[in-house]
C-alpha cells in the first residue's frame, strides 16, 4: 500500500511539473529572427515611396461630381463644336490616384452619348503626374505626364495618342487643369495643325454640383 501511494504521489507531482513548464513555455513570448538591415531599410524605402506624398494632395480638390460645359476645335480655323455632360471624380488607394468617370451628349446624330474613363496619379519616384485617358471614340489610350505649379494652381500634362481622325498614330498633346476656385476648375487641351502650329484644341469649364 505504500508502494502503491508512494507511486501515486509522485505521478501527480510529475503531472503538476508537467503542467507547469507547459504554461512557462506558453508565457514566454517567441523572438521573431531579426531582419536584414538590408532587408529592413528596402522594406522601410518601400512603404515611405508606395505611399501618398504632398505631391498627392494636388489631386485632392479635383475629387467630386462635376457638371461641365465644352468646346473643341478640329483645327485653328474652324468653329468650336460644343457639349455638356457630368463628370464624377473619386479619389482611390488612399489618395494615390484620381479616377474620371464622364458622360456626355452625343456629339452627332445617330451616335451613342460620350463616355470616357481617366486616371491621374503622382508617381514618388519620377516626381511627376501621369494621366491615361479613354473614351468610347477611339480605340488608343492617352498617356501623358506632367508637374503642377502650384502658383497657379495648375496640372499640366504632355504626350500623345492615336488619332482616328487624321491617322497619325503618335499625335501630340499637351493639356492644363486649373483650380479657380473651390467649385470650379477649367481644362484646356492643345494640339498642333501639320505645319507644327499649336492650336487650343479643347476647353472644359467644371462646376462643382457637390
Amino acid at each position: 500500500m505504500r508502494v502503491a501511494g508512494w507511486a501515486a504521489v509522485t505521478g501527480v507531482w510529475v503531472l503538476a511539473l508537467g503542467a507547469g513548464l507547459a504554461q512557462a513555455e506558453q508565457a514566454t513570448p517567441v523572438q521573431p529572427p531579426a531582419m536584414d538591415p538590408a532587408k529592413q531599410a528596402a522594406m522601410e524605402a518601400m512603404q515611405r515611396l508606395g505611399s501618398p506624398s504632398e505631391g498627392h494632395k494636388a489631386l485632392e480638390p479635383l475629387a467630386g461630381t462635376w457638371s461641365y460645359t465644352a468646346q473643341w476645335w478640329m483645327s485653328p480655323d474652324e468653329p468650336p463644336q460644343s457639349m455638356t455632360g457630368t463628370a464624377l471624380n473619386s479619389l482611390l488607394f488612399g489618395g494615390r490616384f484620381l479616377k474620371q468617370e464622364i458622360r456626355g451628349e452625343a456629339m452627332e446624330e445617330g451616335q451613342p452619348p460620350f463616355e470616357g474613363s481617366g486616371f491621374t496619379g503622382y508617381d514618388n519616384l519620377r516626381k511627376e503626374y501621369q494621366t491615361v485617358w479613354f473614351d468610347n471614340m477611339n480605340t488608343s489610350m492617352m498617356r501623358g505626364a506632367g508637374q503642377f505649379d502650384a502658383a497657379t494652381k495648375t496640372l499640366s500634362d504632355e504626350g500623345d495618342f492615336s488619332c482616328p481622325i487624321t491617322g497619325e498614330t503618335h499625335r501630340w498633346y499637351r493639356t492644363a487643369w486649373t483650380v479657380v476656385d473651390q467649385d470650379h476648375t477649367t481644362y484646356e487641351s492643345y494640339s498642333r495643325t501639320p505645319e507644327g502650329r499649336e492650336f487650343k484644341a479643347m476647353e472644359i469649364r467644371y462646376t462643382r454640383v457637390q
